[in-house]
């Protein structure tokens, strides 16, 4: 669909930019494009040193190139006649700057297409929330593809409770239906995704025997496990001390995820040592040319088995993929985010969708402590809408976007005593501007308290209308100009933040 819509753009004398949430992806993206476009597509990523991408925004302002590919930064291309911009995978974080200047990708898109008259595609397979809700509002079109290119099939998914697994003696990292499948594969020959998400933790606590962590009563996240053996909640602040068993069934069994990509490859290495296997992580990343060595040697049959996080489940498509196994599905339910839902589901959407993409049958397997959970039942049995409808509600209640909009005000400094009175100060200026409808939360650690020696706060306001957001932090913006005290202190601030601070 991308490169018959590129097609039509160049055959009227325009350019295309796509991005891809990735760097990970660069690798079997561009070669698909290069293939039908030739020489006229270049790329874009921050693994390039600042001479090659100068020279790429060279080619491209003299007009040499038709398409850009790569990640956020390739947004900014300077093109004159753009003619189409596309947003592929459109629901990752990826595409919202953490740093200075903050902004989202998205919406600088949307701002160029419209000044060059281009047309605007955000594709994924499970769009965000707020995007779908604006399509169902009639804010954007909605074009739905039903079925797999190809003869493809979607792949069969079982979902193996854990606390069973447990029940029944196995402690191992691998359920006995996984490990099965795995030793199947392996004498068909053909392959295995293992797949591990660990991004975006903060020392989350959950019981084995029943699956349940321990959430903040105010603001239904997890609670993140400090050093100082406390809980905290880096929305609202709310401390209890770490118990020893588990508040909803009194098991033991309680305590942090401790797993990782290089316990998994080396429990693989154990149970079968003839196996092929190949971990794809920041560790063996690193290097400019980690990403291309992996998946190319992956791709090219050179391994049976690849480990690792979720960069290894977002948009690859190898046909000899016939099994993938989720180790620890749930993992991504426990970070302290209202997005934890969704960013479960689409991730386990996404995983599953590594599967079967070829002639061959597919199989997945999702492990899991919460099988009852509705992100994974949704994410096993595929289906979108009844996620969504889920989760509109559950922002519905908690007044989270994109029912209401919401405001991260950061906060820094290397005074601590100094950063909590400018904190209090900046909220005692907010509730004394008695805006109806307003809720503010914090001011609270933020949920890396300290940071190269600077402390951290975090305050958030939530309220129905943007504007009057807008209007909340200009009046902070003056009021921080009109005082002295302020010289030392780094204030940021964030819409619809991605995840606690």
């Amino acid at each position: 669909v991308y490169m018959e819509l590129i097609s039509r753009v160049i055959a009227e004398g325009k350019q295309a930019i796509v991005l891809i949430p990735e760097i990970a992806l660069t690798f079997q993206t561009v070669r698909r494009f290069y293939e039908r476009f030739g020489d006229r597509v270049s790329v874009m990523h921050s693994r390039l040193s600042e001479g090659e991408r100068y020279d790429q925004f060279l080619r491209a302002k003299a007009g040499e190139i038709d398409v850009m590919i790569g990640p956020r930064s390739a947004l900014f291309t300077p093109f004159s006649q753009i003619g189409v911009m596309i947003i592929d995978e459109e629901h990752e974080g990826a595409y919202k700057s953490e740093t200075v200047p903050r902004y989202d990708a998205r919406e600088v898109a949307a701002v160029r297409a419209k000044k060059h008259g281009a047309s605007l595609i955000l594709g994924s397979a499970t769009p965000s929330v707020e995007t779908s809700r604006r399509a169902r509002e009639g804010k954007f079109g909605w074009y739905r593809l039903t079925s797999r290119i190809g003869q493809a099939i979607l792949p069969e998914v079982s979902v193996v409770d854990l606390r069973e697994e447990l029940r029944d003696g196995n402690r191992s990292i691998f359920s006995r239906r996984l490990l099965s499948a795995m030793d199947d594969r392996l004498k068909k020959r053909q392959q295995t995704m293992l797949f591990l998400n660990r991004r975006g933790l903060s020392g989350f606590v959950s019981c084995r025997s029943c699956g349940k962590s321990i959430r903040c009563p105010h603001c239904d996240v997890t609670l993140s496990l400090h050093k100082d053996g406390s809980l905290r909640c880096h929305y609202c602040g709310y401390r209890i001390p770490m118990p020893k068993n588990c508040p909803s069934c009194g098991s033991p069994y309680i305590s942090g995820f401790r797993a990782g990509t290089q316990q998994i490859e080396r429990e693989v290495h154990r149970l079968f040592p003839q196996a092929r296997v190949l971990r794809m992580d920041y560790d063996t990343t690193r290097t400019r040319e980690g990403y291309e060595q992996i998946l190319s040697a992956f791709g090219n049959g050179q391994a049976d088995i690849l480990v690792g996080t979720q960069m290894i489940v977002k948009g690859h498509d190898f046909p000899d993929v016939t099994l993938v196994g989720i180790v620890a599905a749930d993992i991504s339910l426990y970070a302290s985010d209202y997005r934890a839902a969704e960013r479960t589901f689409q991730l386990l959407t996404q995983a599953v969708g590594r599967a079967g993409r070829g002639s061959k049958a597919g199989e997945a397997v999702i492990q899991t402590y919460m099988p009852e959970h509705y992100s994974i039942q949704t994410a096993a049995k595929q289906d979108y809408d009844a996620f969504y409808e889920q989760e509109i509600l559950y922002r519905e209640l908690m007044g989270y976007p994109p029912v209401d909009e919401m405001l991260g005000i950061y906060l820094s400094g290397k005074d601590l005593e100094k950063l909590e009175s400018c904190a209090e100060q900046l909220a005692e200026w907010i509730r004394n501007a008695h805006v109806e409808g307003l809720c503010l939360i914090g001011p609270a650690d933020a949920a890396l308290a300290r940071k190269n020696d600077s402390y951290r706060k975090v305050i958030y306001m939530k309220h129905e209308k943007k504007i009057i957001l807008l209007k909340i932090k200009k009046l902070l913006e003056q009021q921080i100009a009109g005082t002295d005290n302020w010289n030392d202190i780094f204030i940021q601030f964030d819409y619809n933040p991605l995840q606690a601070y």
